[in-house]
Formats: C-alpha cells, structure tokens, sequence
C-alpha cells in the first residue's frame, strides 16, 4: 500500500529522504518547545497576572469600594505591575465570548483565573493587539484590568515558528538544488542509453556526476564501442561472403547463359536466382539499415510508398491512416520493415488491409490479412532469424526466414517491436509500434 503512493523519480525520491527527516526532527522540536518550554513560561505568565488581578481585586474590595481610596492603589498597579484598573459602577460581565487562534492562550489565562480570582470573571484576547482585557464583577460594577500582551503570554512563539519554517525552507532549497545537480547525469546517462539503442548514438555526451556516475558511464561508452565493434565486424564478414559468393555465382549465370536452351537450363537459372536474393536477404540481415542517418519523416505518408509499391504489382490493399504522424526515424530502414510485413501478408492472404494510428505517444502500423494465420504459441517462433513454420504458413518460403527477423529488427533500432496476434479478418495481424 505505501509503495503506490511513494514517488517513482530518483529525485523525488532522493528529496523525500533528506526532506521527510528533516520534517520529523522539525516538528519534534516544535512539539518539545510548546510543550514543555512555551506552555510552561505562557502558564507561568499567566499565573503572575491572575495573581495581580486578584490582589487588585481583593484590596478594591478592602478599600470598601471608595474611590479615593482605591485611586492610589490603582496608580501603584499601574506603575509598579504595568496593569491598568478601572472601575466602572452599574456595569455586569458581556456575555459575547471571542476565542483566539491559538485556544491554548485562552485556556491557559482561564485556568489560572479560575484558580486565584473568587469572582465571576471575563477576558478578551483578540480586542486589541498588544493588549488582553480582563473584567471582575464586584459589588457596586465591574473591575476592568488592562494588561499589556507580553506580561500574560509568552509572545516568542510566532518567532521560533518563523525561524523553523524559514530554516526548513532554506534547507529545502539546497538539498533541491544539490540533488538536482546529482540526478542530472543519470538522467543524461539513461537517455544516452536510450538514444543508443534507437540507434541515435549522442556523442556529446560525457561522463559527469559522482564516481559512481562516472564509473557507470564508462562502462556504457565501453559496452557501445563493443557493440559498434561486433556490429562492424559482422557486416564485414557478411558482406565479405556475399562478395566472394558473388564471382562465382556470376560465372555460374554466364555459363547458363550459354548452355542450349532447355528445362534444365531453366531448373538451373531459377536455382541461382534463388540463391543471388539469399545472399541479398543475408547482407540486408547483417547490415540492418544501420548506416543510415535518422530524420523527421511522416510515417503514414512512407507506409504509403510501401503500399503503392505493392499496387503496381497488381496488390489490392485497403489503406487509410491519420494526418500528422511524424517521428525521428530511417525512412529506408523503415519503409523495408513496411514493405516486409505487407509482402508477408499478401504471400498468404487475398484480403490485406494496412493502417496507421497514433495511441499512448506512439505511432503503430497495423497490418492485418485473411490467411491461414500463425498459432499464438509460434509467434515469437516466427521472429528468429532463418525459421521456418509449419506447411499451413510457411514463412518467406521463397527467401530463408528473414523476413519478420529484419523487420523487428529495424523496429527495435528505432525504439519499437513488432508484435504479431490473431486479425479481425481471420488471419495474421503484425503490429509495428515507434516512439512518435
């Protein structure tokens, strides 16, 4: 339950450990400070003016109620307790109570009120300001006591809240920064990463951060120039093979070109046609497109090529697609994987319809045919390079079983797969999906 609401990022997560602690241990000594330190002197406080107000109260009424009697005392509180006492005859207690924000200011006063003046008593602490305003009822009216704010509570708390709050903020501000600075090169690291398996290799990027960062991104520069490397040295050999194939399947065609005219001679140039398109298909396997530089390209106006090419050799496909569908990619490399899972479904089905859709910020082509179909348990099957299925839908029956390998290969080069699953039409549905 607490990891579906805990952040995903590194940064957010990072922040929350150097924040959550930070917050605990703040509200910790906000709770030691107003409860044991605060509270204490704000009671103590309120007990001194508690006892003026009674003594003031108690001598009033020794006094006898004479105001000339009473005047001289009530000019020593003044100047001696800092507390104002005036008389006022004929007046009761208002009965309109005002509380302040912070309650236990009122409780506080009240209960040390409640513990030394033996009269009815009333107060305000949100009249005036910098003031609290206590009444006493006596016998003839009511003895009104002006208190200055600071001599009932202890007024430092906004201030100790200020320091805290200001003190979180600041603390907050660097730890964000900081962090920042540190997640950084691993958000760059990982889209390097990225980029690299889409084939869009950044080399601009350079290892930055912690030592660990830079372990981590030495080691991906190293694990790239090997995978460059391996990816070299395979187009090599292939291409290598494709061209030491190539004489003498030359001087084999010469050589039929001048044979006499025959079945044979027929059985035979079909066989080394055959075997040219293999060595094609093998070199296309190896190369993968890879050389070819990435642009910004309309992918619904390019798998359009592909269907028009297919036209012209007299396929009927249904094509529709949306407006608007651009994305970083090989045009060459892509229209080949197009023209691949469209001619793999016009090989096997009489109905093929071909569309291309926007969803979830990626870009999908779908193809879709009315053929035999693929059984679910051999799709992945169909994807290995040189496989070959079942009779009921043998795949690139003509070439050596590359077909759907290369697609999904240029596929995964550009940040995408190719899925297969069962069409709306009966047959076999491949479905190639591409970052937008």
């Amino acid at each position: 339950m607490l990891k579906r609401y805990l952040p995903k990022g590194l940064f957010a997560r990072s922040l929350l450990i150097f924040v959550l602690p930070v917050a605990m241990m703040q509200v910790a000594i906000a709770w030691a400070f107003f409860d044991e330190h605060w509270e204490t002197v704000t009671s103590r406080l309120s007990e001194g003016v508690a006892g003026d107000v009674a003594m003031m109260t108690a001598l009033y009424e020794r006094s006898g109620g004479e105001e000339a009697a009473f005047a001289p005392l009530a000019e020593m509180s003044y100047r001696t307790m800092r507390l104002s006492v005036d008389f006022r005859p004929g007046e009761t207690l208002p009965t309109s109570q005002r509380s302040s924000f912070f309650r236990t200011l009122d409780r506080t006063l009240r209960r040390a009120l409640g513990e030394q003046v033996d009269r009815e008593f009333w107060f305000d602490t949100t009249r005036y300001p910098s003031y609290v305003d206590i009444r006493v009822q006596v016998d003839g009216g009511v003895l009104r006591f002006i208190a200055l704010r600071d001599r009932v509570f202890a007024t430092t708390g906004h201030i100790f809240i200020l320091w805290l709050v200001g003190a979180t903020a600041l603390l907050s501000l660097v730890s964000v920064i900081f962090i920042r600075n540190q997640v950084k090169p691993i958000r760059r690291l990982a889209e390097a990463a990225e980029q690299f398996g889409r084939g869009q290799d950044d080399e601009s990027f350079r290892p930055a951060g912690a030592r660990e960062v830079r372990q981590a991104a030495h080691a991906f520069l190293e694990m790239r120039d090997r995978i460059r490397r391996h990816l070299d040295q395979r187009t090599a050999l292939l291409a290598g093979v494709s061209h030491d194939l190539r004489t003498p399947l030359t001087r084999l065609k010469l050589q039929l070109a001048l044979m006499p005219e025959g079945q044979e001679r027929e059985d035979a140039r079909r066989d080394a046609g055959e075997m040219e398109k293999m060595l094609e298909e093998y070199l296309a396997f190896a190369r993968g497109e890879g050389g070819e530089e990435t642009r910004r390209e309309d992918v619904g106006a390019l798998v359009l090529q592909a269907v028009e090419d297919e036209r012209r050799g007299g396929a009927e496909i249904d094509f529709k697609t949306e407006n608007g569908l651009e994305a970083e990619i090989r045009p060459l490399g892509l229209k080949r994987c197009a023209a691949n899972l469209i001619a793999n479904a016009l090989a096997y089905g009489s109905r093929v319809a071909v569309s291309v859709r926007h969803r979830d910020g990626r870009i999908e082509m779908i193809v879709d045919d009315n053929g035999p179909g693929i059984s679910p348990d051999k799709h992945e099957e169909a994807f290995k390079p040189f496989s070959r299925l079942d009779e009921s839908r043998n795949l690139n029956r003509e070439g050596v079983g590359l077909g759907l390998a290369i697609a999904r290969d240029v596929a995964r080069a550009h940040g995408g797969d190719v899925m297969l699953s069962e069409s709306p039409l009966g047959g076999l549905r491949a479905t190639l999906s591409i970052p937008a």
